[in-house]
């Protein structure tokens, strides 16, 4: 493990932008954030709201794909290493998976629009620190330090203002813009859609970030609109209930105005049922409650034949030797 103090090999760390650019310098300036990353409670006119999403969402992937296409960003095994220590960092302190997601999000947004100086080692160790750092600031209540960040396995470790410096360039890079339209904003809404009444809903919601988080580190989504993604995870986890296994993409077309074609939601959900169902391969099978007393049963059961099989050919034998006593006695 390399330790990194203040470094000259990232000369643009020195970020440029005044504090006015943080916080409007007049009180009387218009600022919000663009987009609220979760909705906690739905709004009066939810499906207005989901609408608004998605023009929001076109606008910027329009930006976003005409920039994939004209740029070669990391390896798809580099990028999925680093993604896959962002999310074990969530794990460790018990993040939200919009904070592991958003993290992503900066991480590519950022490689997009930056060249680094290498296409793996440490500048993009720091950029992950730095983005995970950002995205924890966004969305948890308590954050850890700056050190802290650099745990489950850290090549490199990194001085407090390195990472300061980082965020900054991470910031100037992608204008400022830390709220992103996700998957997340849609899970709620397209959970009521599948289950109005309310009983399955939050269990919809889990296991469809549960998904998203398994299939982050793939690079292919990056294709995919976010409401695209959060239509074929919510498919995905109502077809693992027996009472929503009939709802299909074509379903899913109707549930908002300006939502994607069926053939992209079914697109993205066979390829998300694929990775999972390959996760789920590599796992050591459980073994059940009641097939492990029954093995125990058995080899207890076997342990008890022995003994009495041994006990009775030690009887036979020992029958055997007072005879053969007997015998040597009488002649």
């Amino acid at each position: 493990m390399s330790s990194f103090p203040f470094s000259d090999c990232f000369p643009d760390l020195l970020c440029s932008k005044a504090s006015s650019c943080i916080i409007p310098s007049s009180a009387g300036e218009d600022y919000s954030p663009e987009y609220s990353s979760d909705f906690e409670s739905p709004p009066p006119d939810f499906e207005e709201s989901i609408v608004g999403l998605l023009e929001d969402e076109r606008d910027l992937f329009r930006s976003i794909s005409s920039q994939y296409s004209n740029h070669q960003s990391v390896d798809a095994s580099v990028r999925s290493e680093y993604v896959a220590w962002i999310i074990k960092v969530q794990q460790h302190y018990g993040f939200q998976p919009l904070t592991a997601y958003l993290s992503v999000n900066y991480f590519d947004r950022f490689l997009l629009s930056h060249h680094l100086p290498k296409k793996n080692g440490w500048p993009l160790q720091l950029l992950s620190v730095a983005c995970l750092s950002l995205a924890a600031k966004m969305e948890e209540p308590l954050v850890p330090s700056l050190l802290d960040f650099q745990v489950e396995g850290a090549k490199f470790i990194f001085e407090p203002r390195t990472i300061q410096r980082m965020e900054l360039l991470v910031l100037s890079v992608l204008d400022w813009r830390l709220r992103s339209v996700s998957p997340f904003c849609y899970l709620r809404f397209f959970a009521h859609k599948i289950d109005p009444t309310g009983t399955y809903t939050a269990f919809l919601e889990t296991n469809a970030k549960e998904i998203i988080l398994k299939t982050i580190k793939e690079a292919c989504f990056l294709e995919y609109k976010p409401s695209c993604v959060a239509s074929a995870t919510i498919l995905c986890a109502a077809n693992d209930l027996q009472e929503f296994a009939y709802i299909t993409a074509q379903n899913a077309v109707s549930w908002c105005n300006g939502l994607i074609q069926e053939d992209e939601i079914m697109s993205c959900y066979q390829l998300i049922r694929r990775i999972v169902f390959s996760v789920m391969a590599y796992k050591q099978p459980k073994v059940l409650p009641h097939l492990r007393v029954m093995s125990t049963r058995a080899s207890i059961n076997t342990i008890s034949s022995d003994s009495s099989s041994s006990s009775s050919s030690y009887k036979r034998r020992k029958l055997n030797n007072n005879s053969c006593a007997n015998d040597d006695k009488r002649s």
